[in-house]
């Protein structure tokens, strides 16, 4: 069979054109999602808060609107409304207090206003600094100015520092709260983008898979956000116990406090240090009982560290060391946010891994 010369001329242009026409596609389609991804990468951190929040309150939403008649847009404003009075409320409060009571003592600092109480003899008394504190407490009570004037340039620093952290935890309310709202407004349309992440879930790992994967991805979310939940509650509960055997007190208050700032992934040590400063200053424990509860109070503040990698992940159908390493590395990264991305990608990858090492065709030949 002769072919003709052209033939091949013919083929390879043919191959050369649609082999063009490819890269210029995908050159276009990876345009558009880079410039997609620099539109929408300023909300990302936002969004993702939004659909947490979401998956996790979605089950009490439902259980609402079913009492409510179906009305899913009036849950979801309950809920979001019900949220922002035991959440963000009382965070704000202590927000500004803080914020004014850093303001206050800079202010005072600057103008020579600020005045400083004598130290307690006890103070001299603690082990390895107690003559040193109490000395540089003596002179800062009895010439505050020259005490200022140098400590300036730490003085400074420190101040710097103080308000970068209230103005940081100030931000993190705030996207808090719009990541509240926009939970509002996902879970009022929740039926439709559950079909929708069903649809997405299908299309990327097939039919047969999709749905399992995206319930093993909401069951994570919602253990891991249960999970700081209880968190926030062991710790509260800790911390109030503490205070109240301390003899602190409004015990029950502070306590209340350090379970909202958990809830809201705010450290309680906020709340413990100023109680350690009071018990030091107070001059009403003796020096043994202060170290004591100092210590017992510093664990407490930092106590949901070692609680959140052993009780995250509970009730779902993975090993727990791969959801703790995921939310582990994820915390590392990208902070509280990256906690509940990591873990729910390190278990959909093993899930995923481990279903394809089960397929093996040659197992199922044998």
């Amino acid at each position: 069979m002769n072919v003709p010369s052209n033939f091949d001329a013919d083929l390879e242009k043919r191959l050369s054109d649609r082999l063009m026409d490819v890269f210029i596609r995908a050159g276009l389609i990876l345009v558009m999602v880079i410039l997609c991804y620099e539109i929408f990468s300023p909300f990302l951190s936002l969004m993702v808060w939004a659909l947490i929040l979401a998956v996790t309150l979605y089950p009490a939403h439902q259980k609402l609107a079913n009492k409510m008649g179906a009305k899913q847009g009036r849950a979801a404003t309950v809920i979001v409304l019900a949220g922002i009075l035991l959440i963000v409320v009382p965070t704000t409060v202590l927000v500004n207090s803080i914020g004014d009571s850093v303001d206050h003592l800079i202010n005072g600092i600057r103008n020579n206003t600020l005045q400083i109480l004598p130290p307690s003899q006890a103070v001299a008394e603690w082990p390895v600094v107690g003559k040193k504190v109490y000395g540089v407490w003596s002179k800062t009570h009895a010439d505050l100015p020259s005490f200022v004037q140098s400590m300036q340039p730490k003085i400074g620093e420190l101040s710097k520092k103080a308000l970068a952290m209230v103005a940081s935890i100030g931000g993190s309310l705030a996207m808090f709260l719009f990541s509240f709202i926009i939970a509002g407004i996902m879970m009022a349309f929740g039926e439709a983008g559950a079909q929708n992440m069903r649809a997405i879930f299908d299309r990327i790992v097939g039919t047969a898979r999709g749905g399992e994967l995206i319930t093993l991805s909401t069951s994570t979310i919602r253990a891991v956000a249960l999970g700081i939940l209880g968190v926030a509650s062991i710790q509260a509960i800790i911390i109030g116990l503490l205070l109240i055997i301390a003899g602190v007190p409004l015990a029950g208050g502070l306590s209340l406090i350090a379970l909202v700032l958990g809830i809201a992934q705010v450290p309680a040590i906020i709340v413990t240090l100023p109680v350690i400063g009071y018990i030091w200053s107070s001059g009403d424990y003796t020096t043994v009982a202060a170290i004591s509860y100092t210590i017992l109070l510093f664990i407490g503040g930092l106590s949901d560290n070692v609680l959140k990698p052993l009780m995250l992940g509970r009730g779902v159908d993975a090993p727990m060391p791969v959801i703790l390493l995921g939310a582990l590395g994820g915390m590392a990264t990208s902070g509280i946010l990256g906690m509940f991305v990591g873990a729910t990608l390190l278990t959909l990858g093993y899930q995923i891994f481990m279903q394809w090492v089960a397929a093996n065709p040659d197992i199922k030949q044998a």
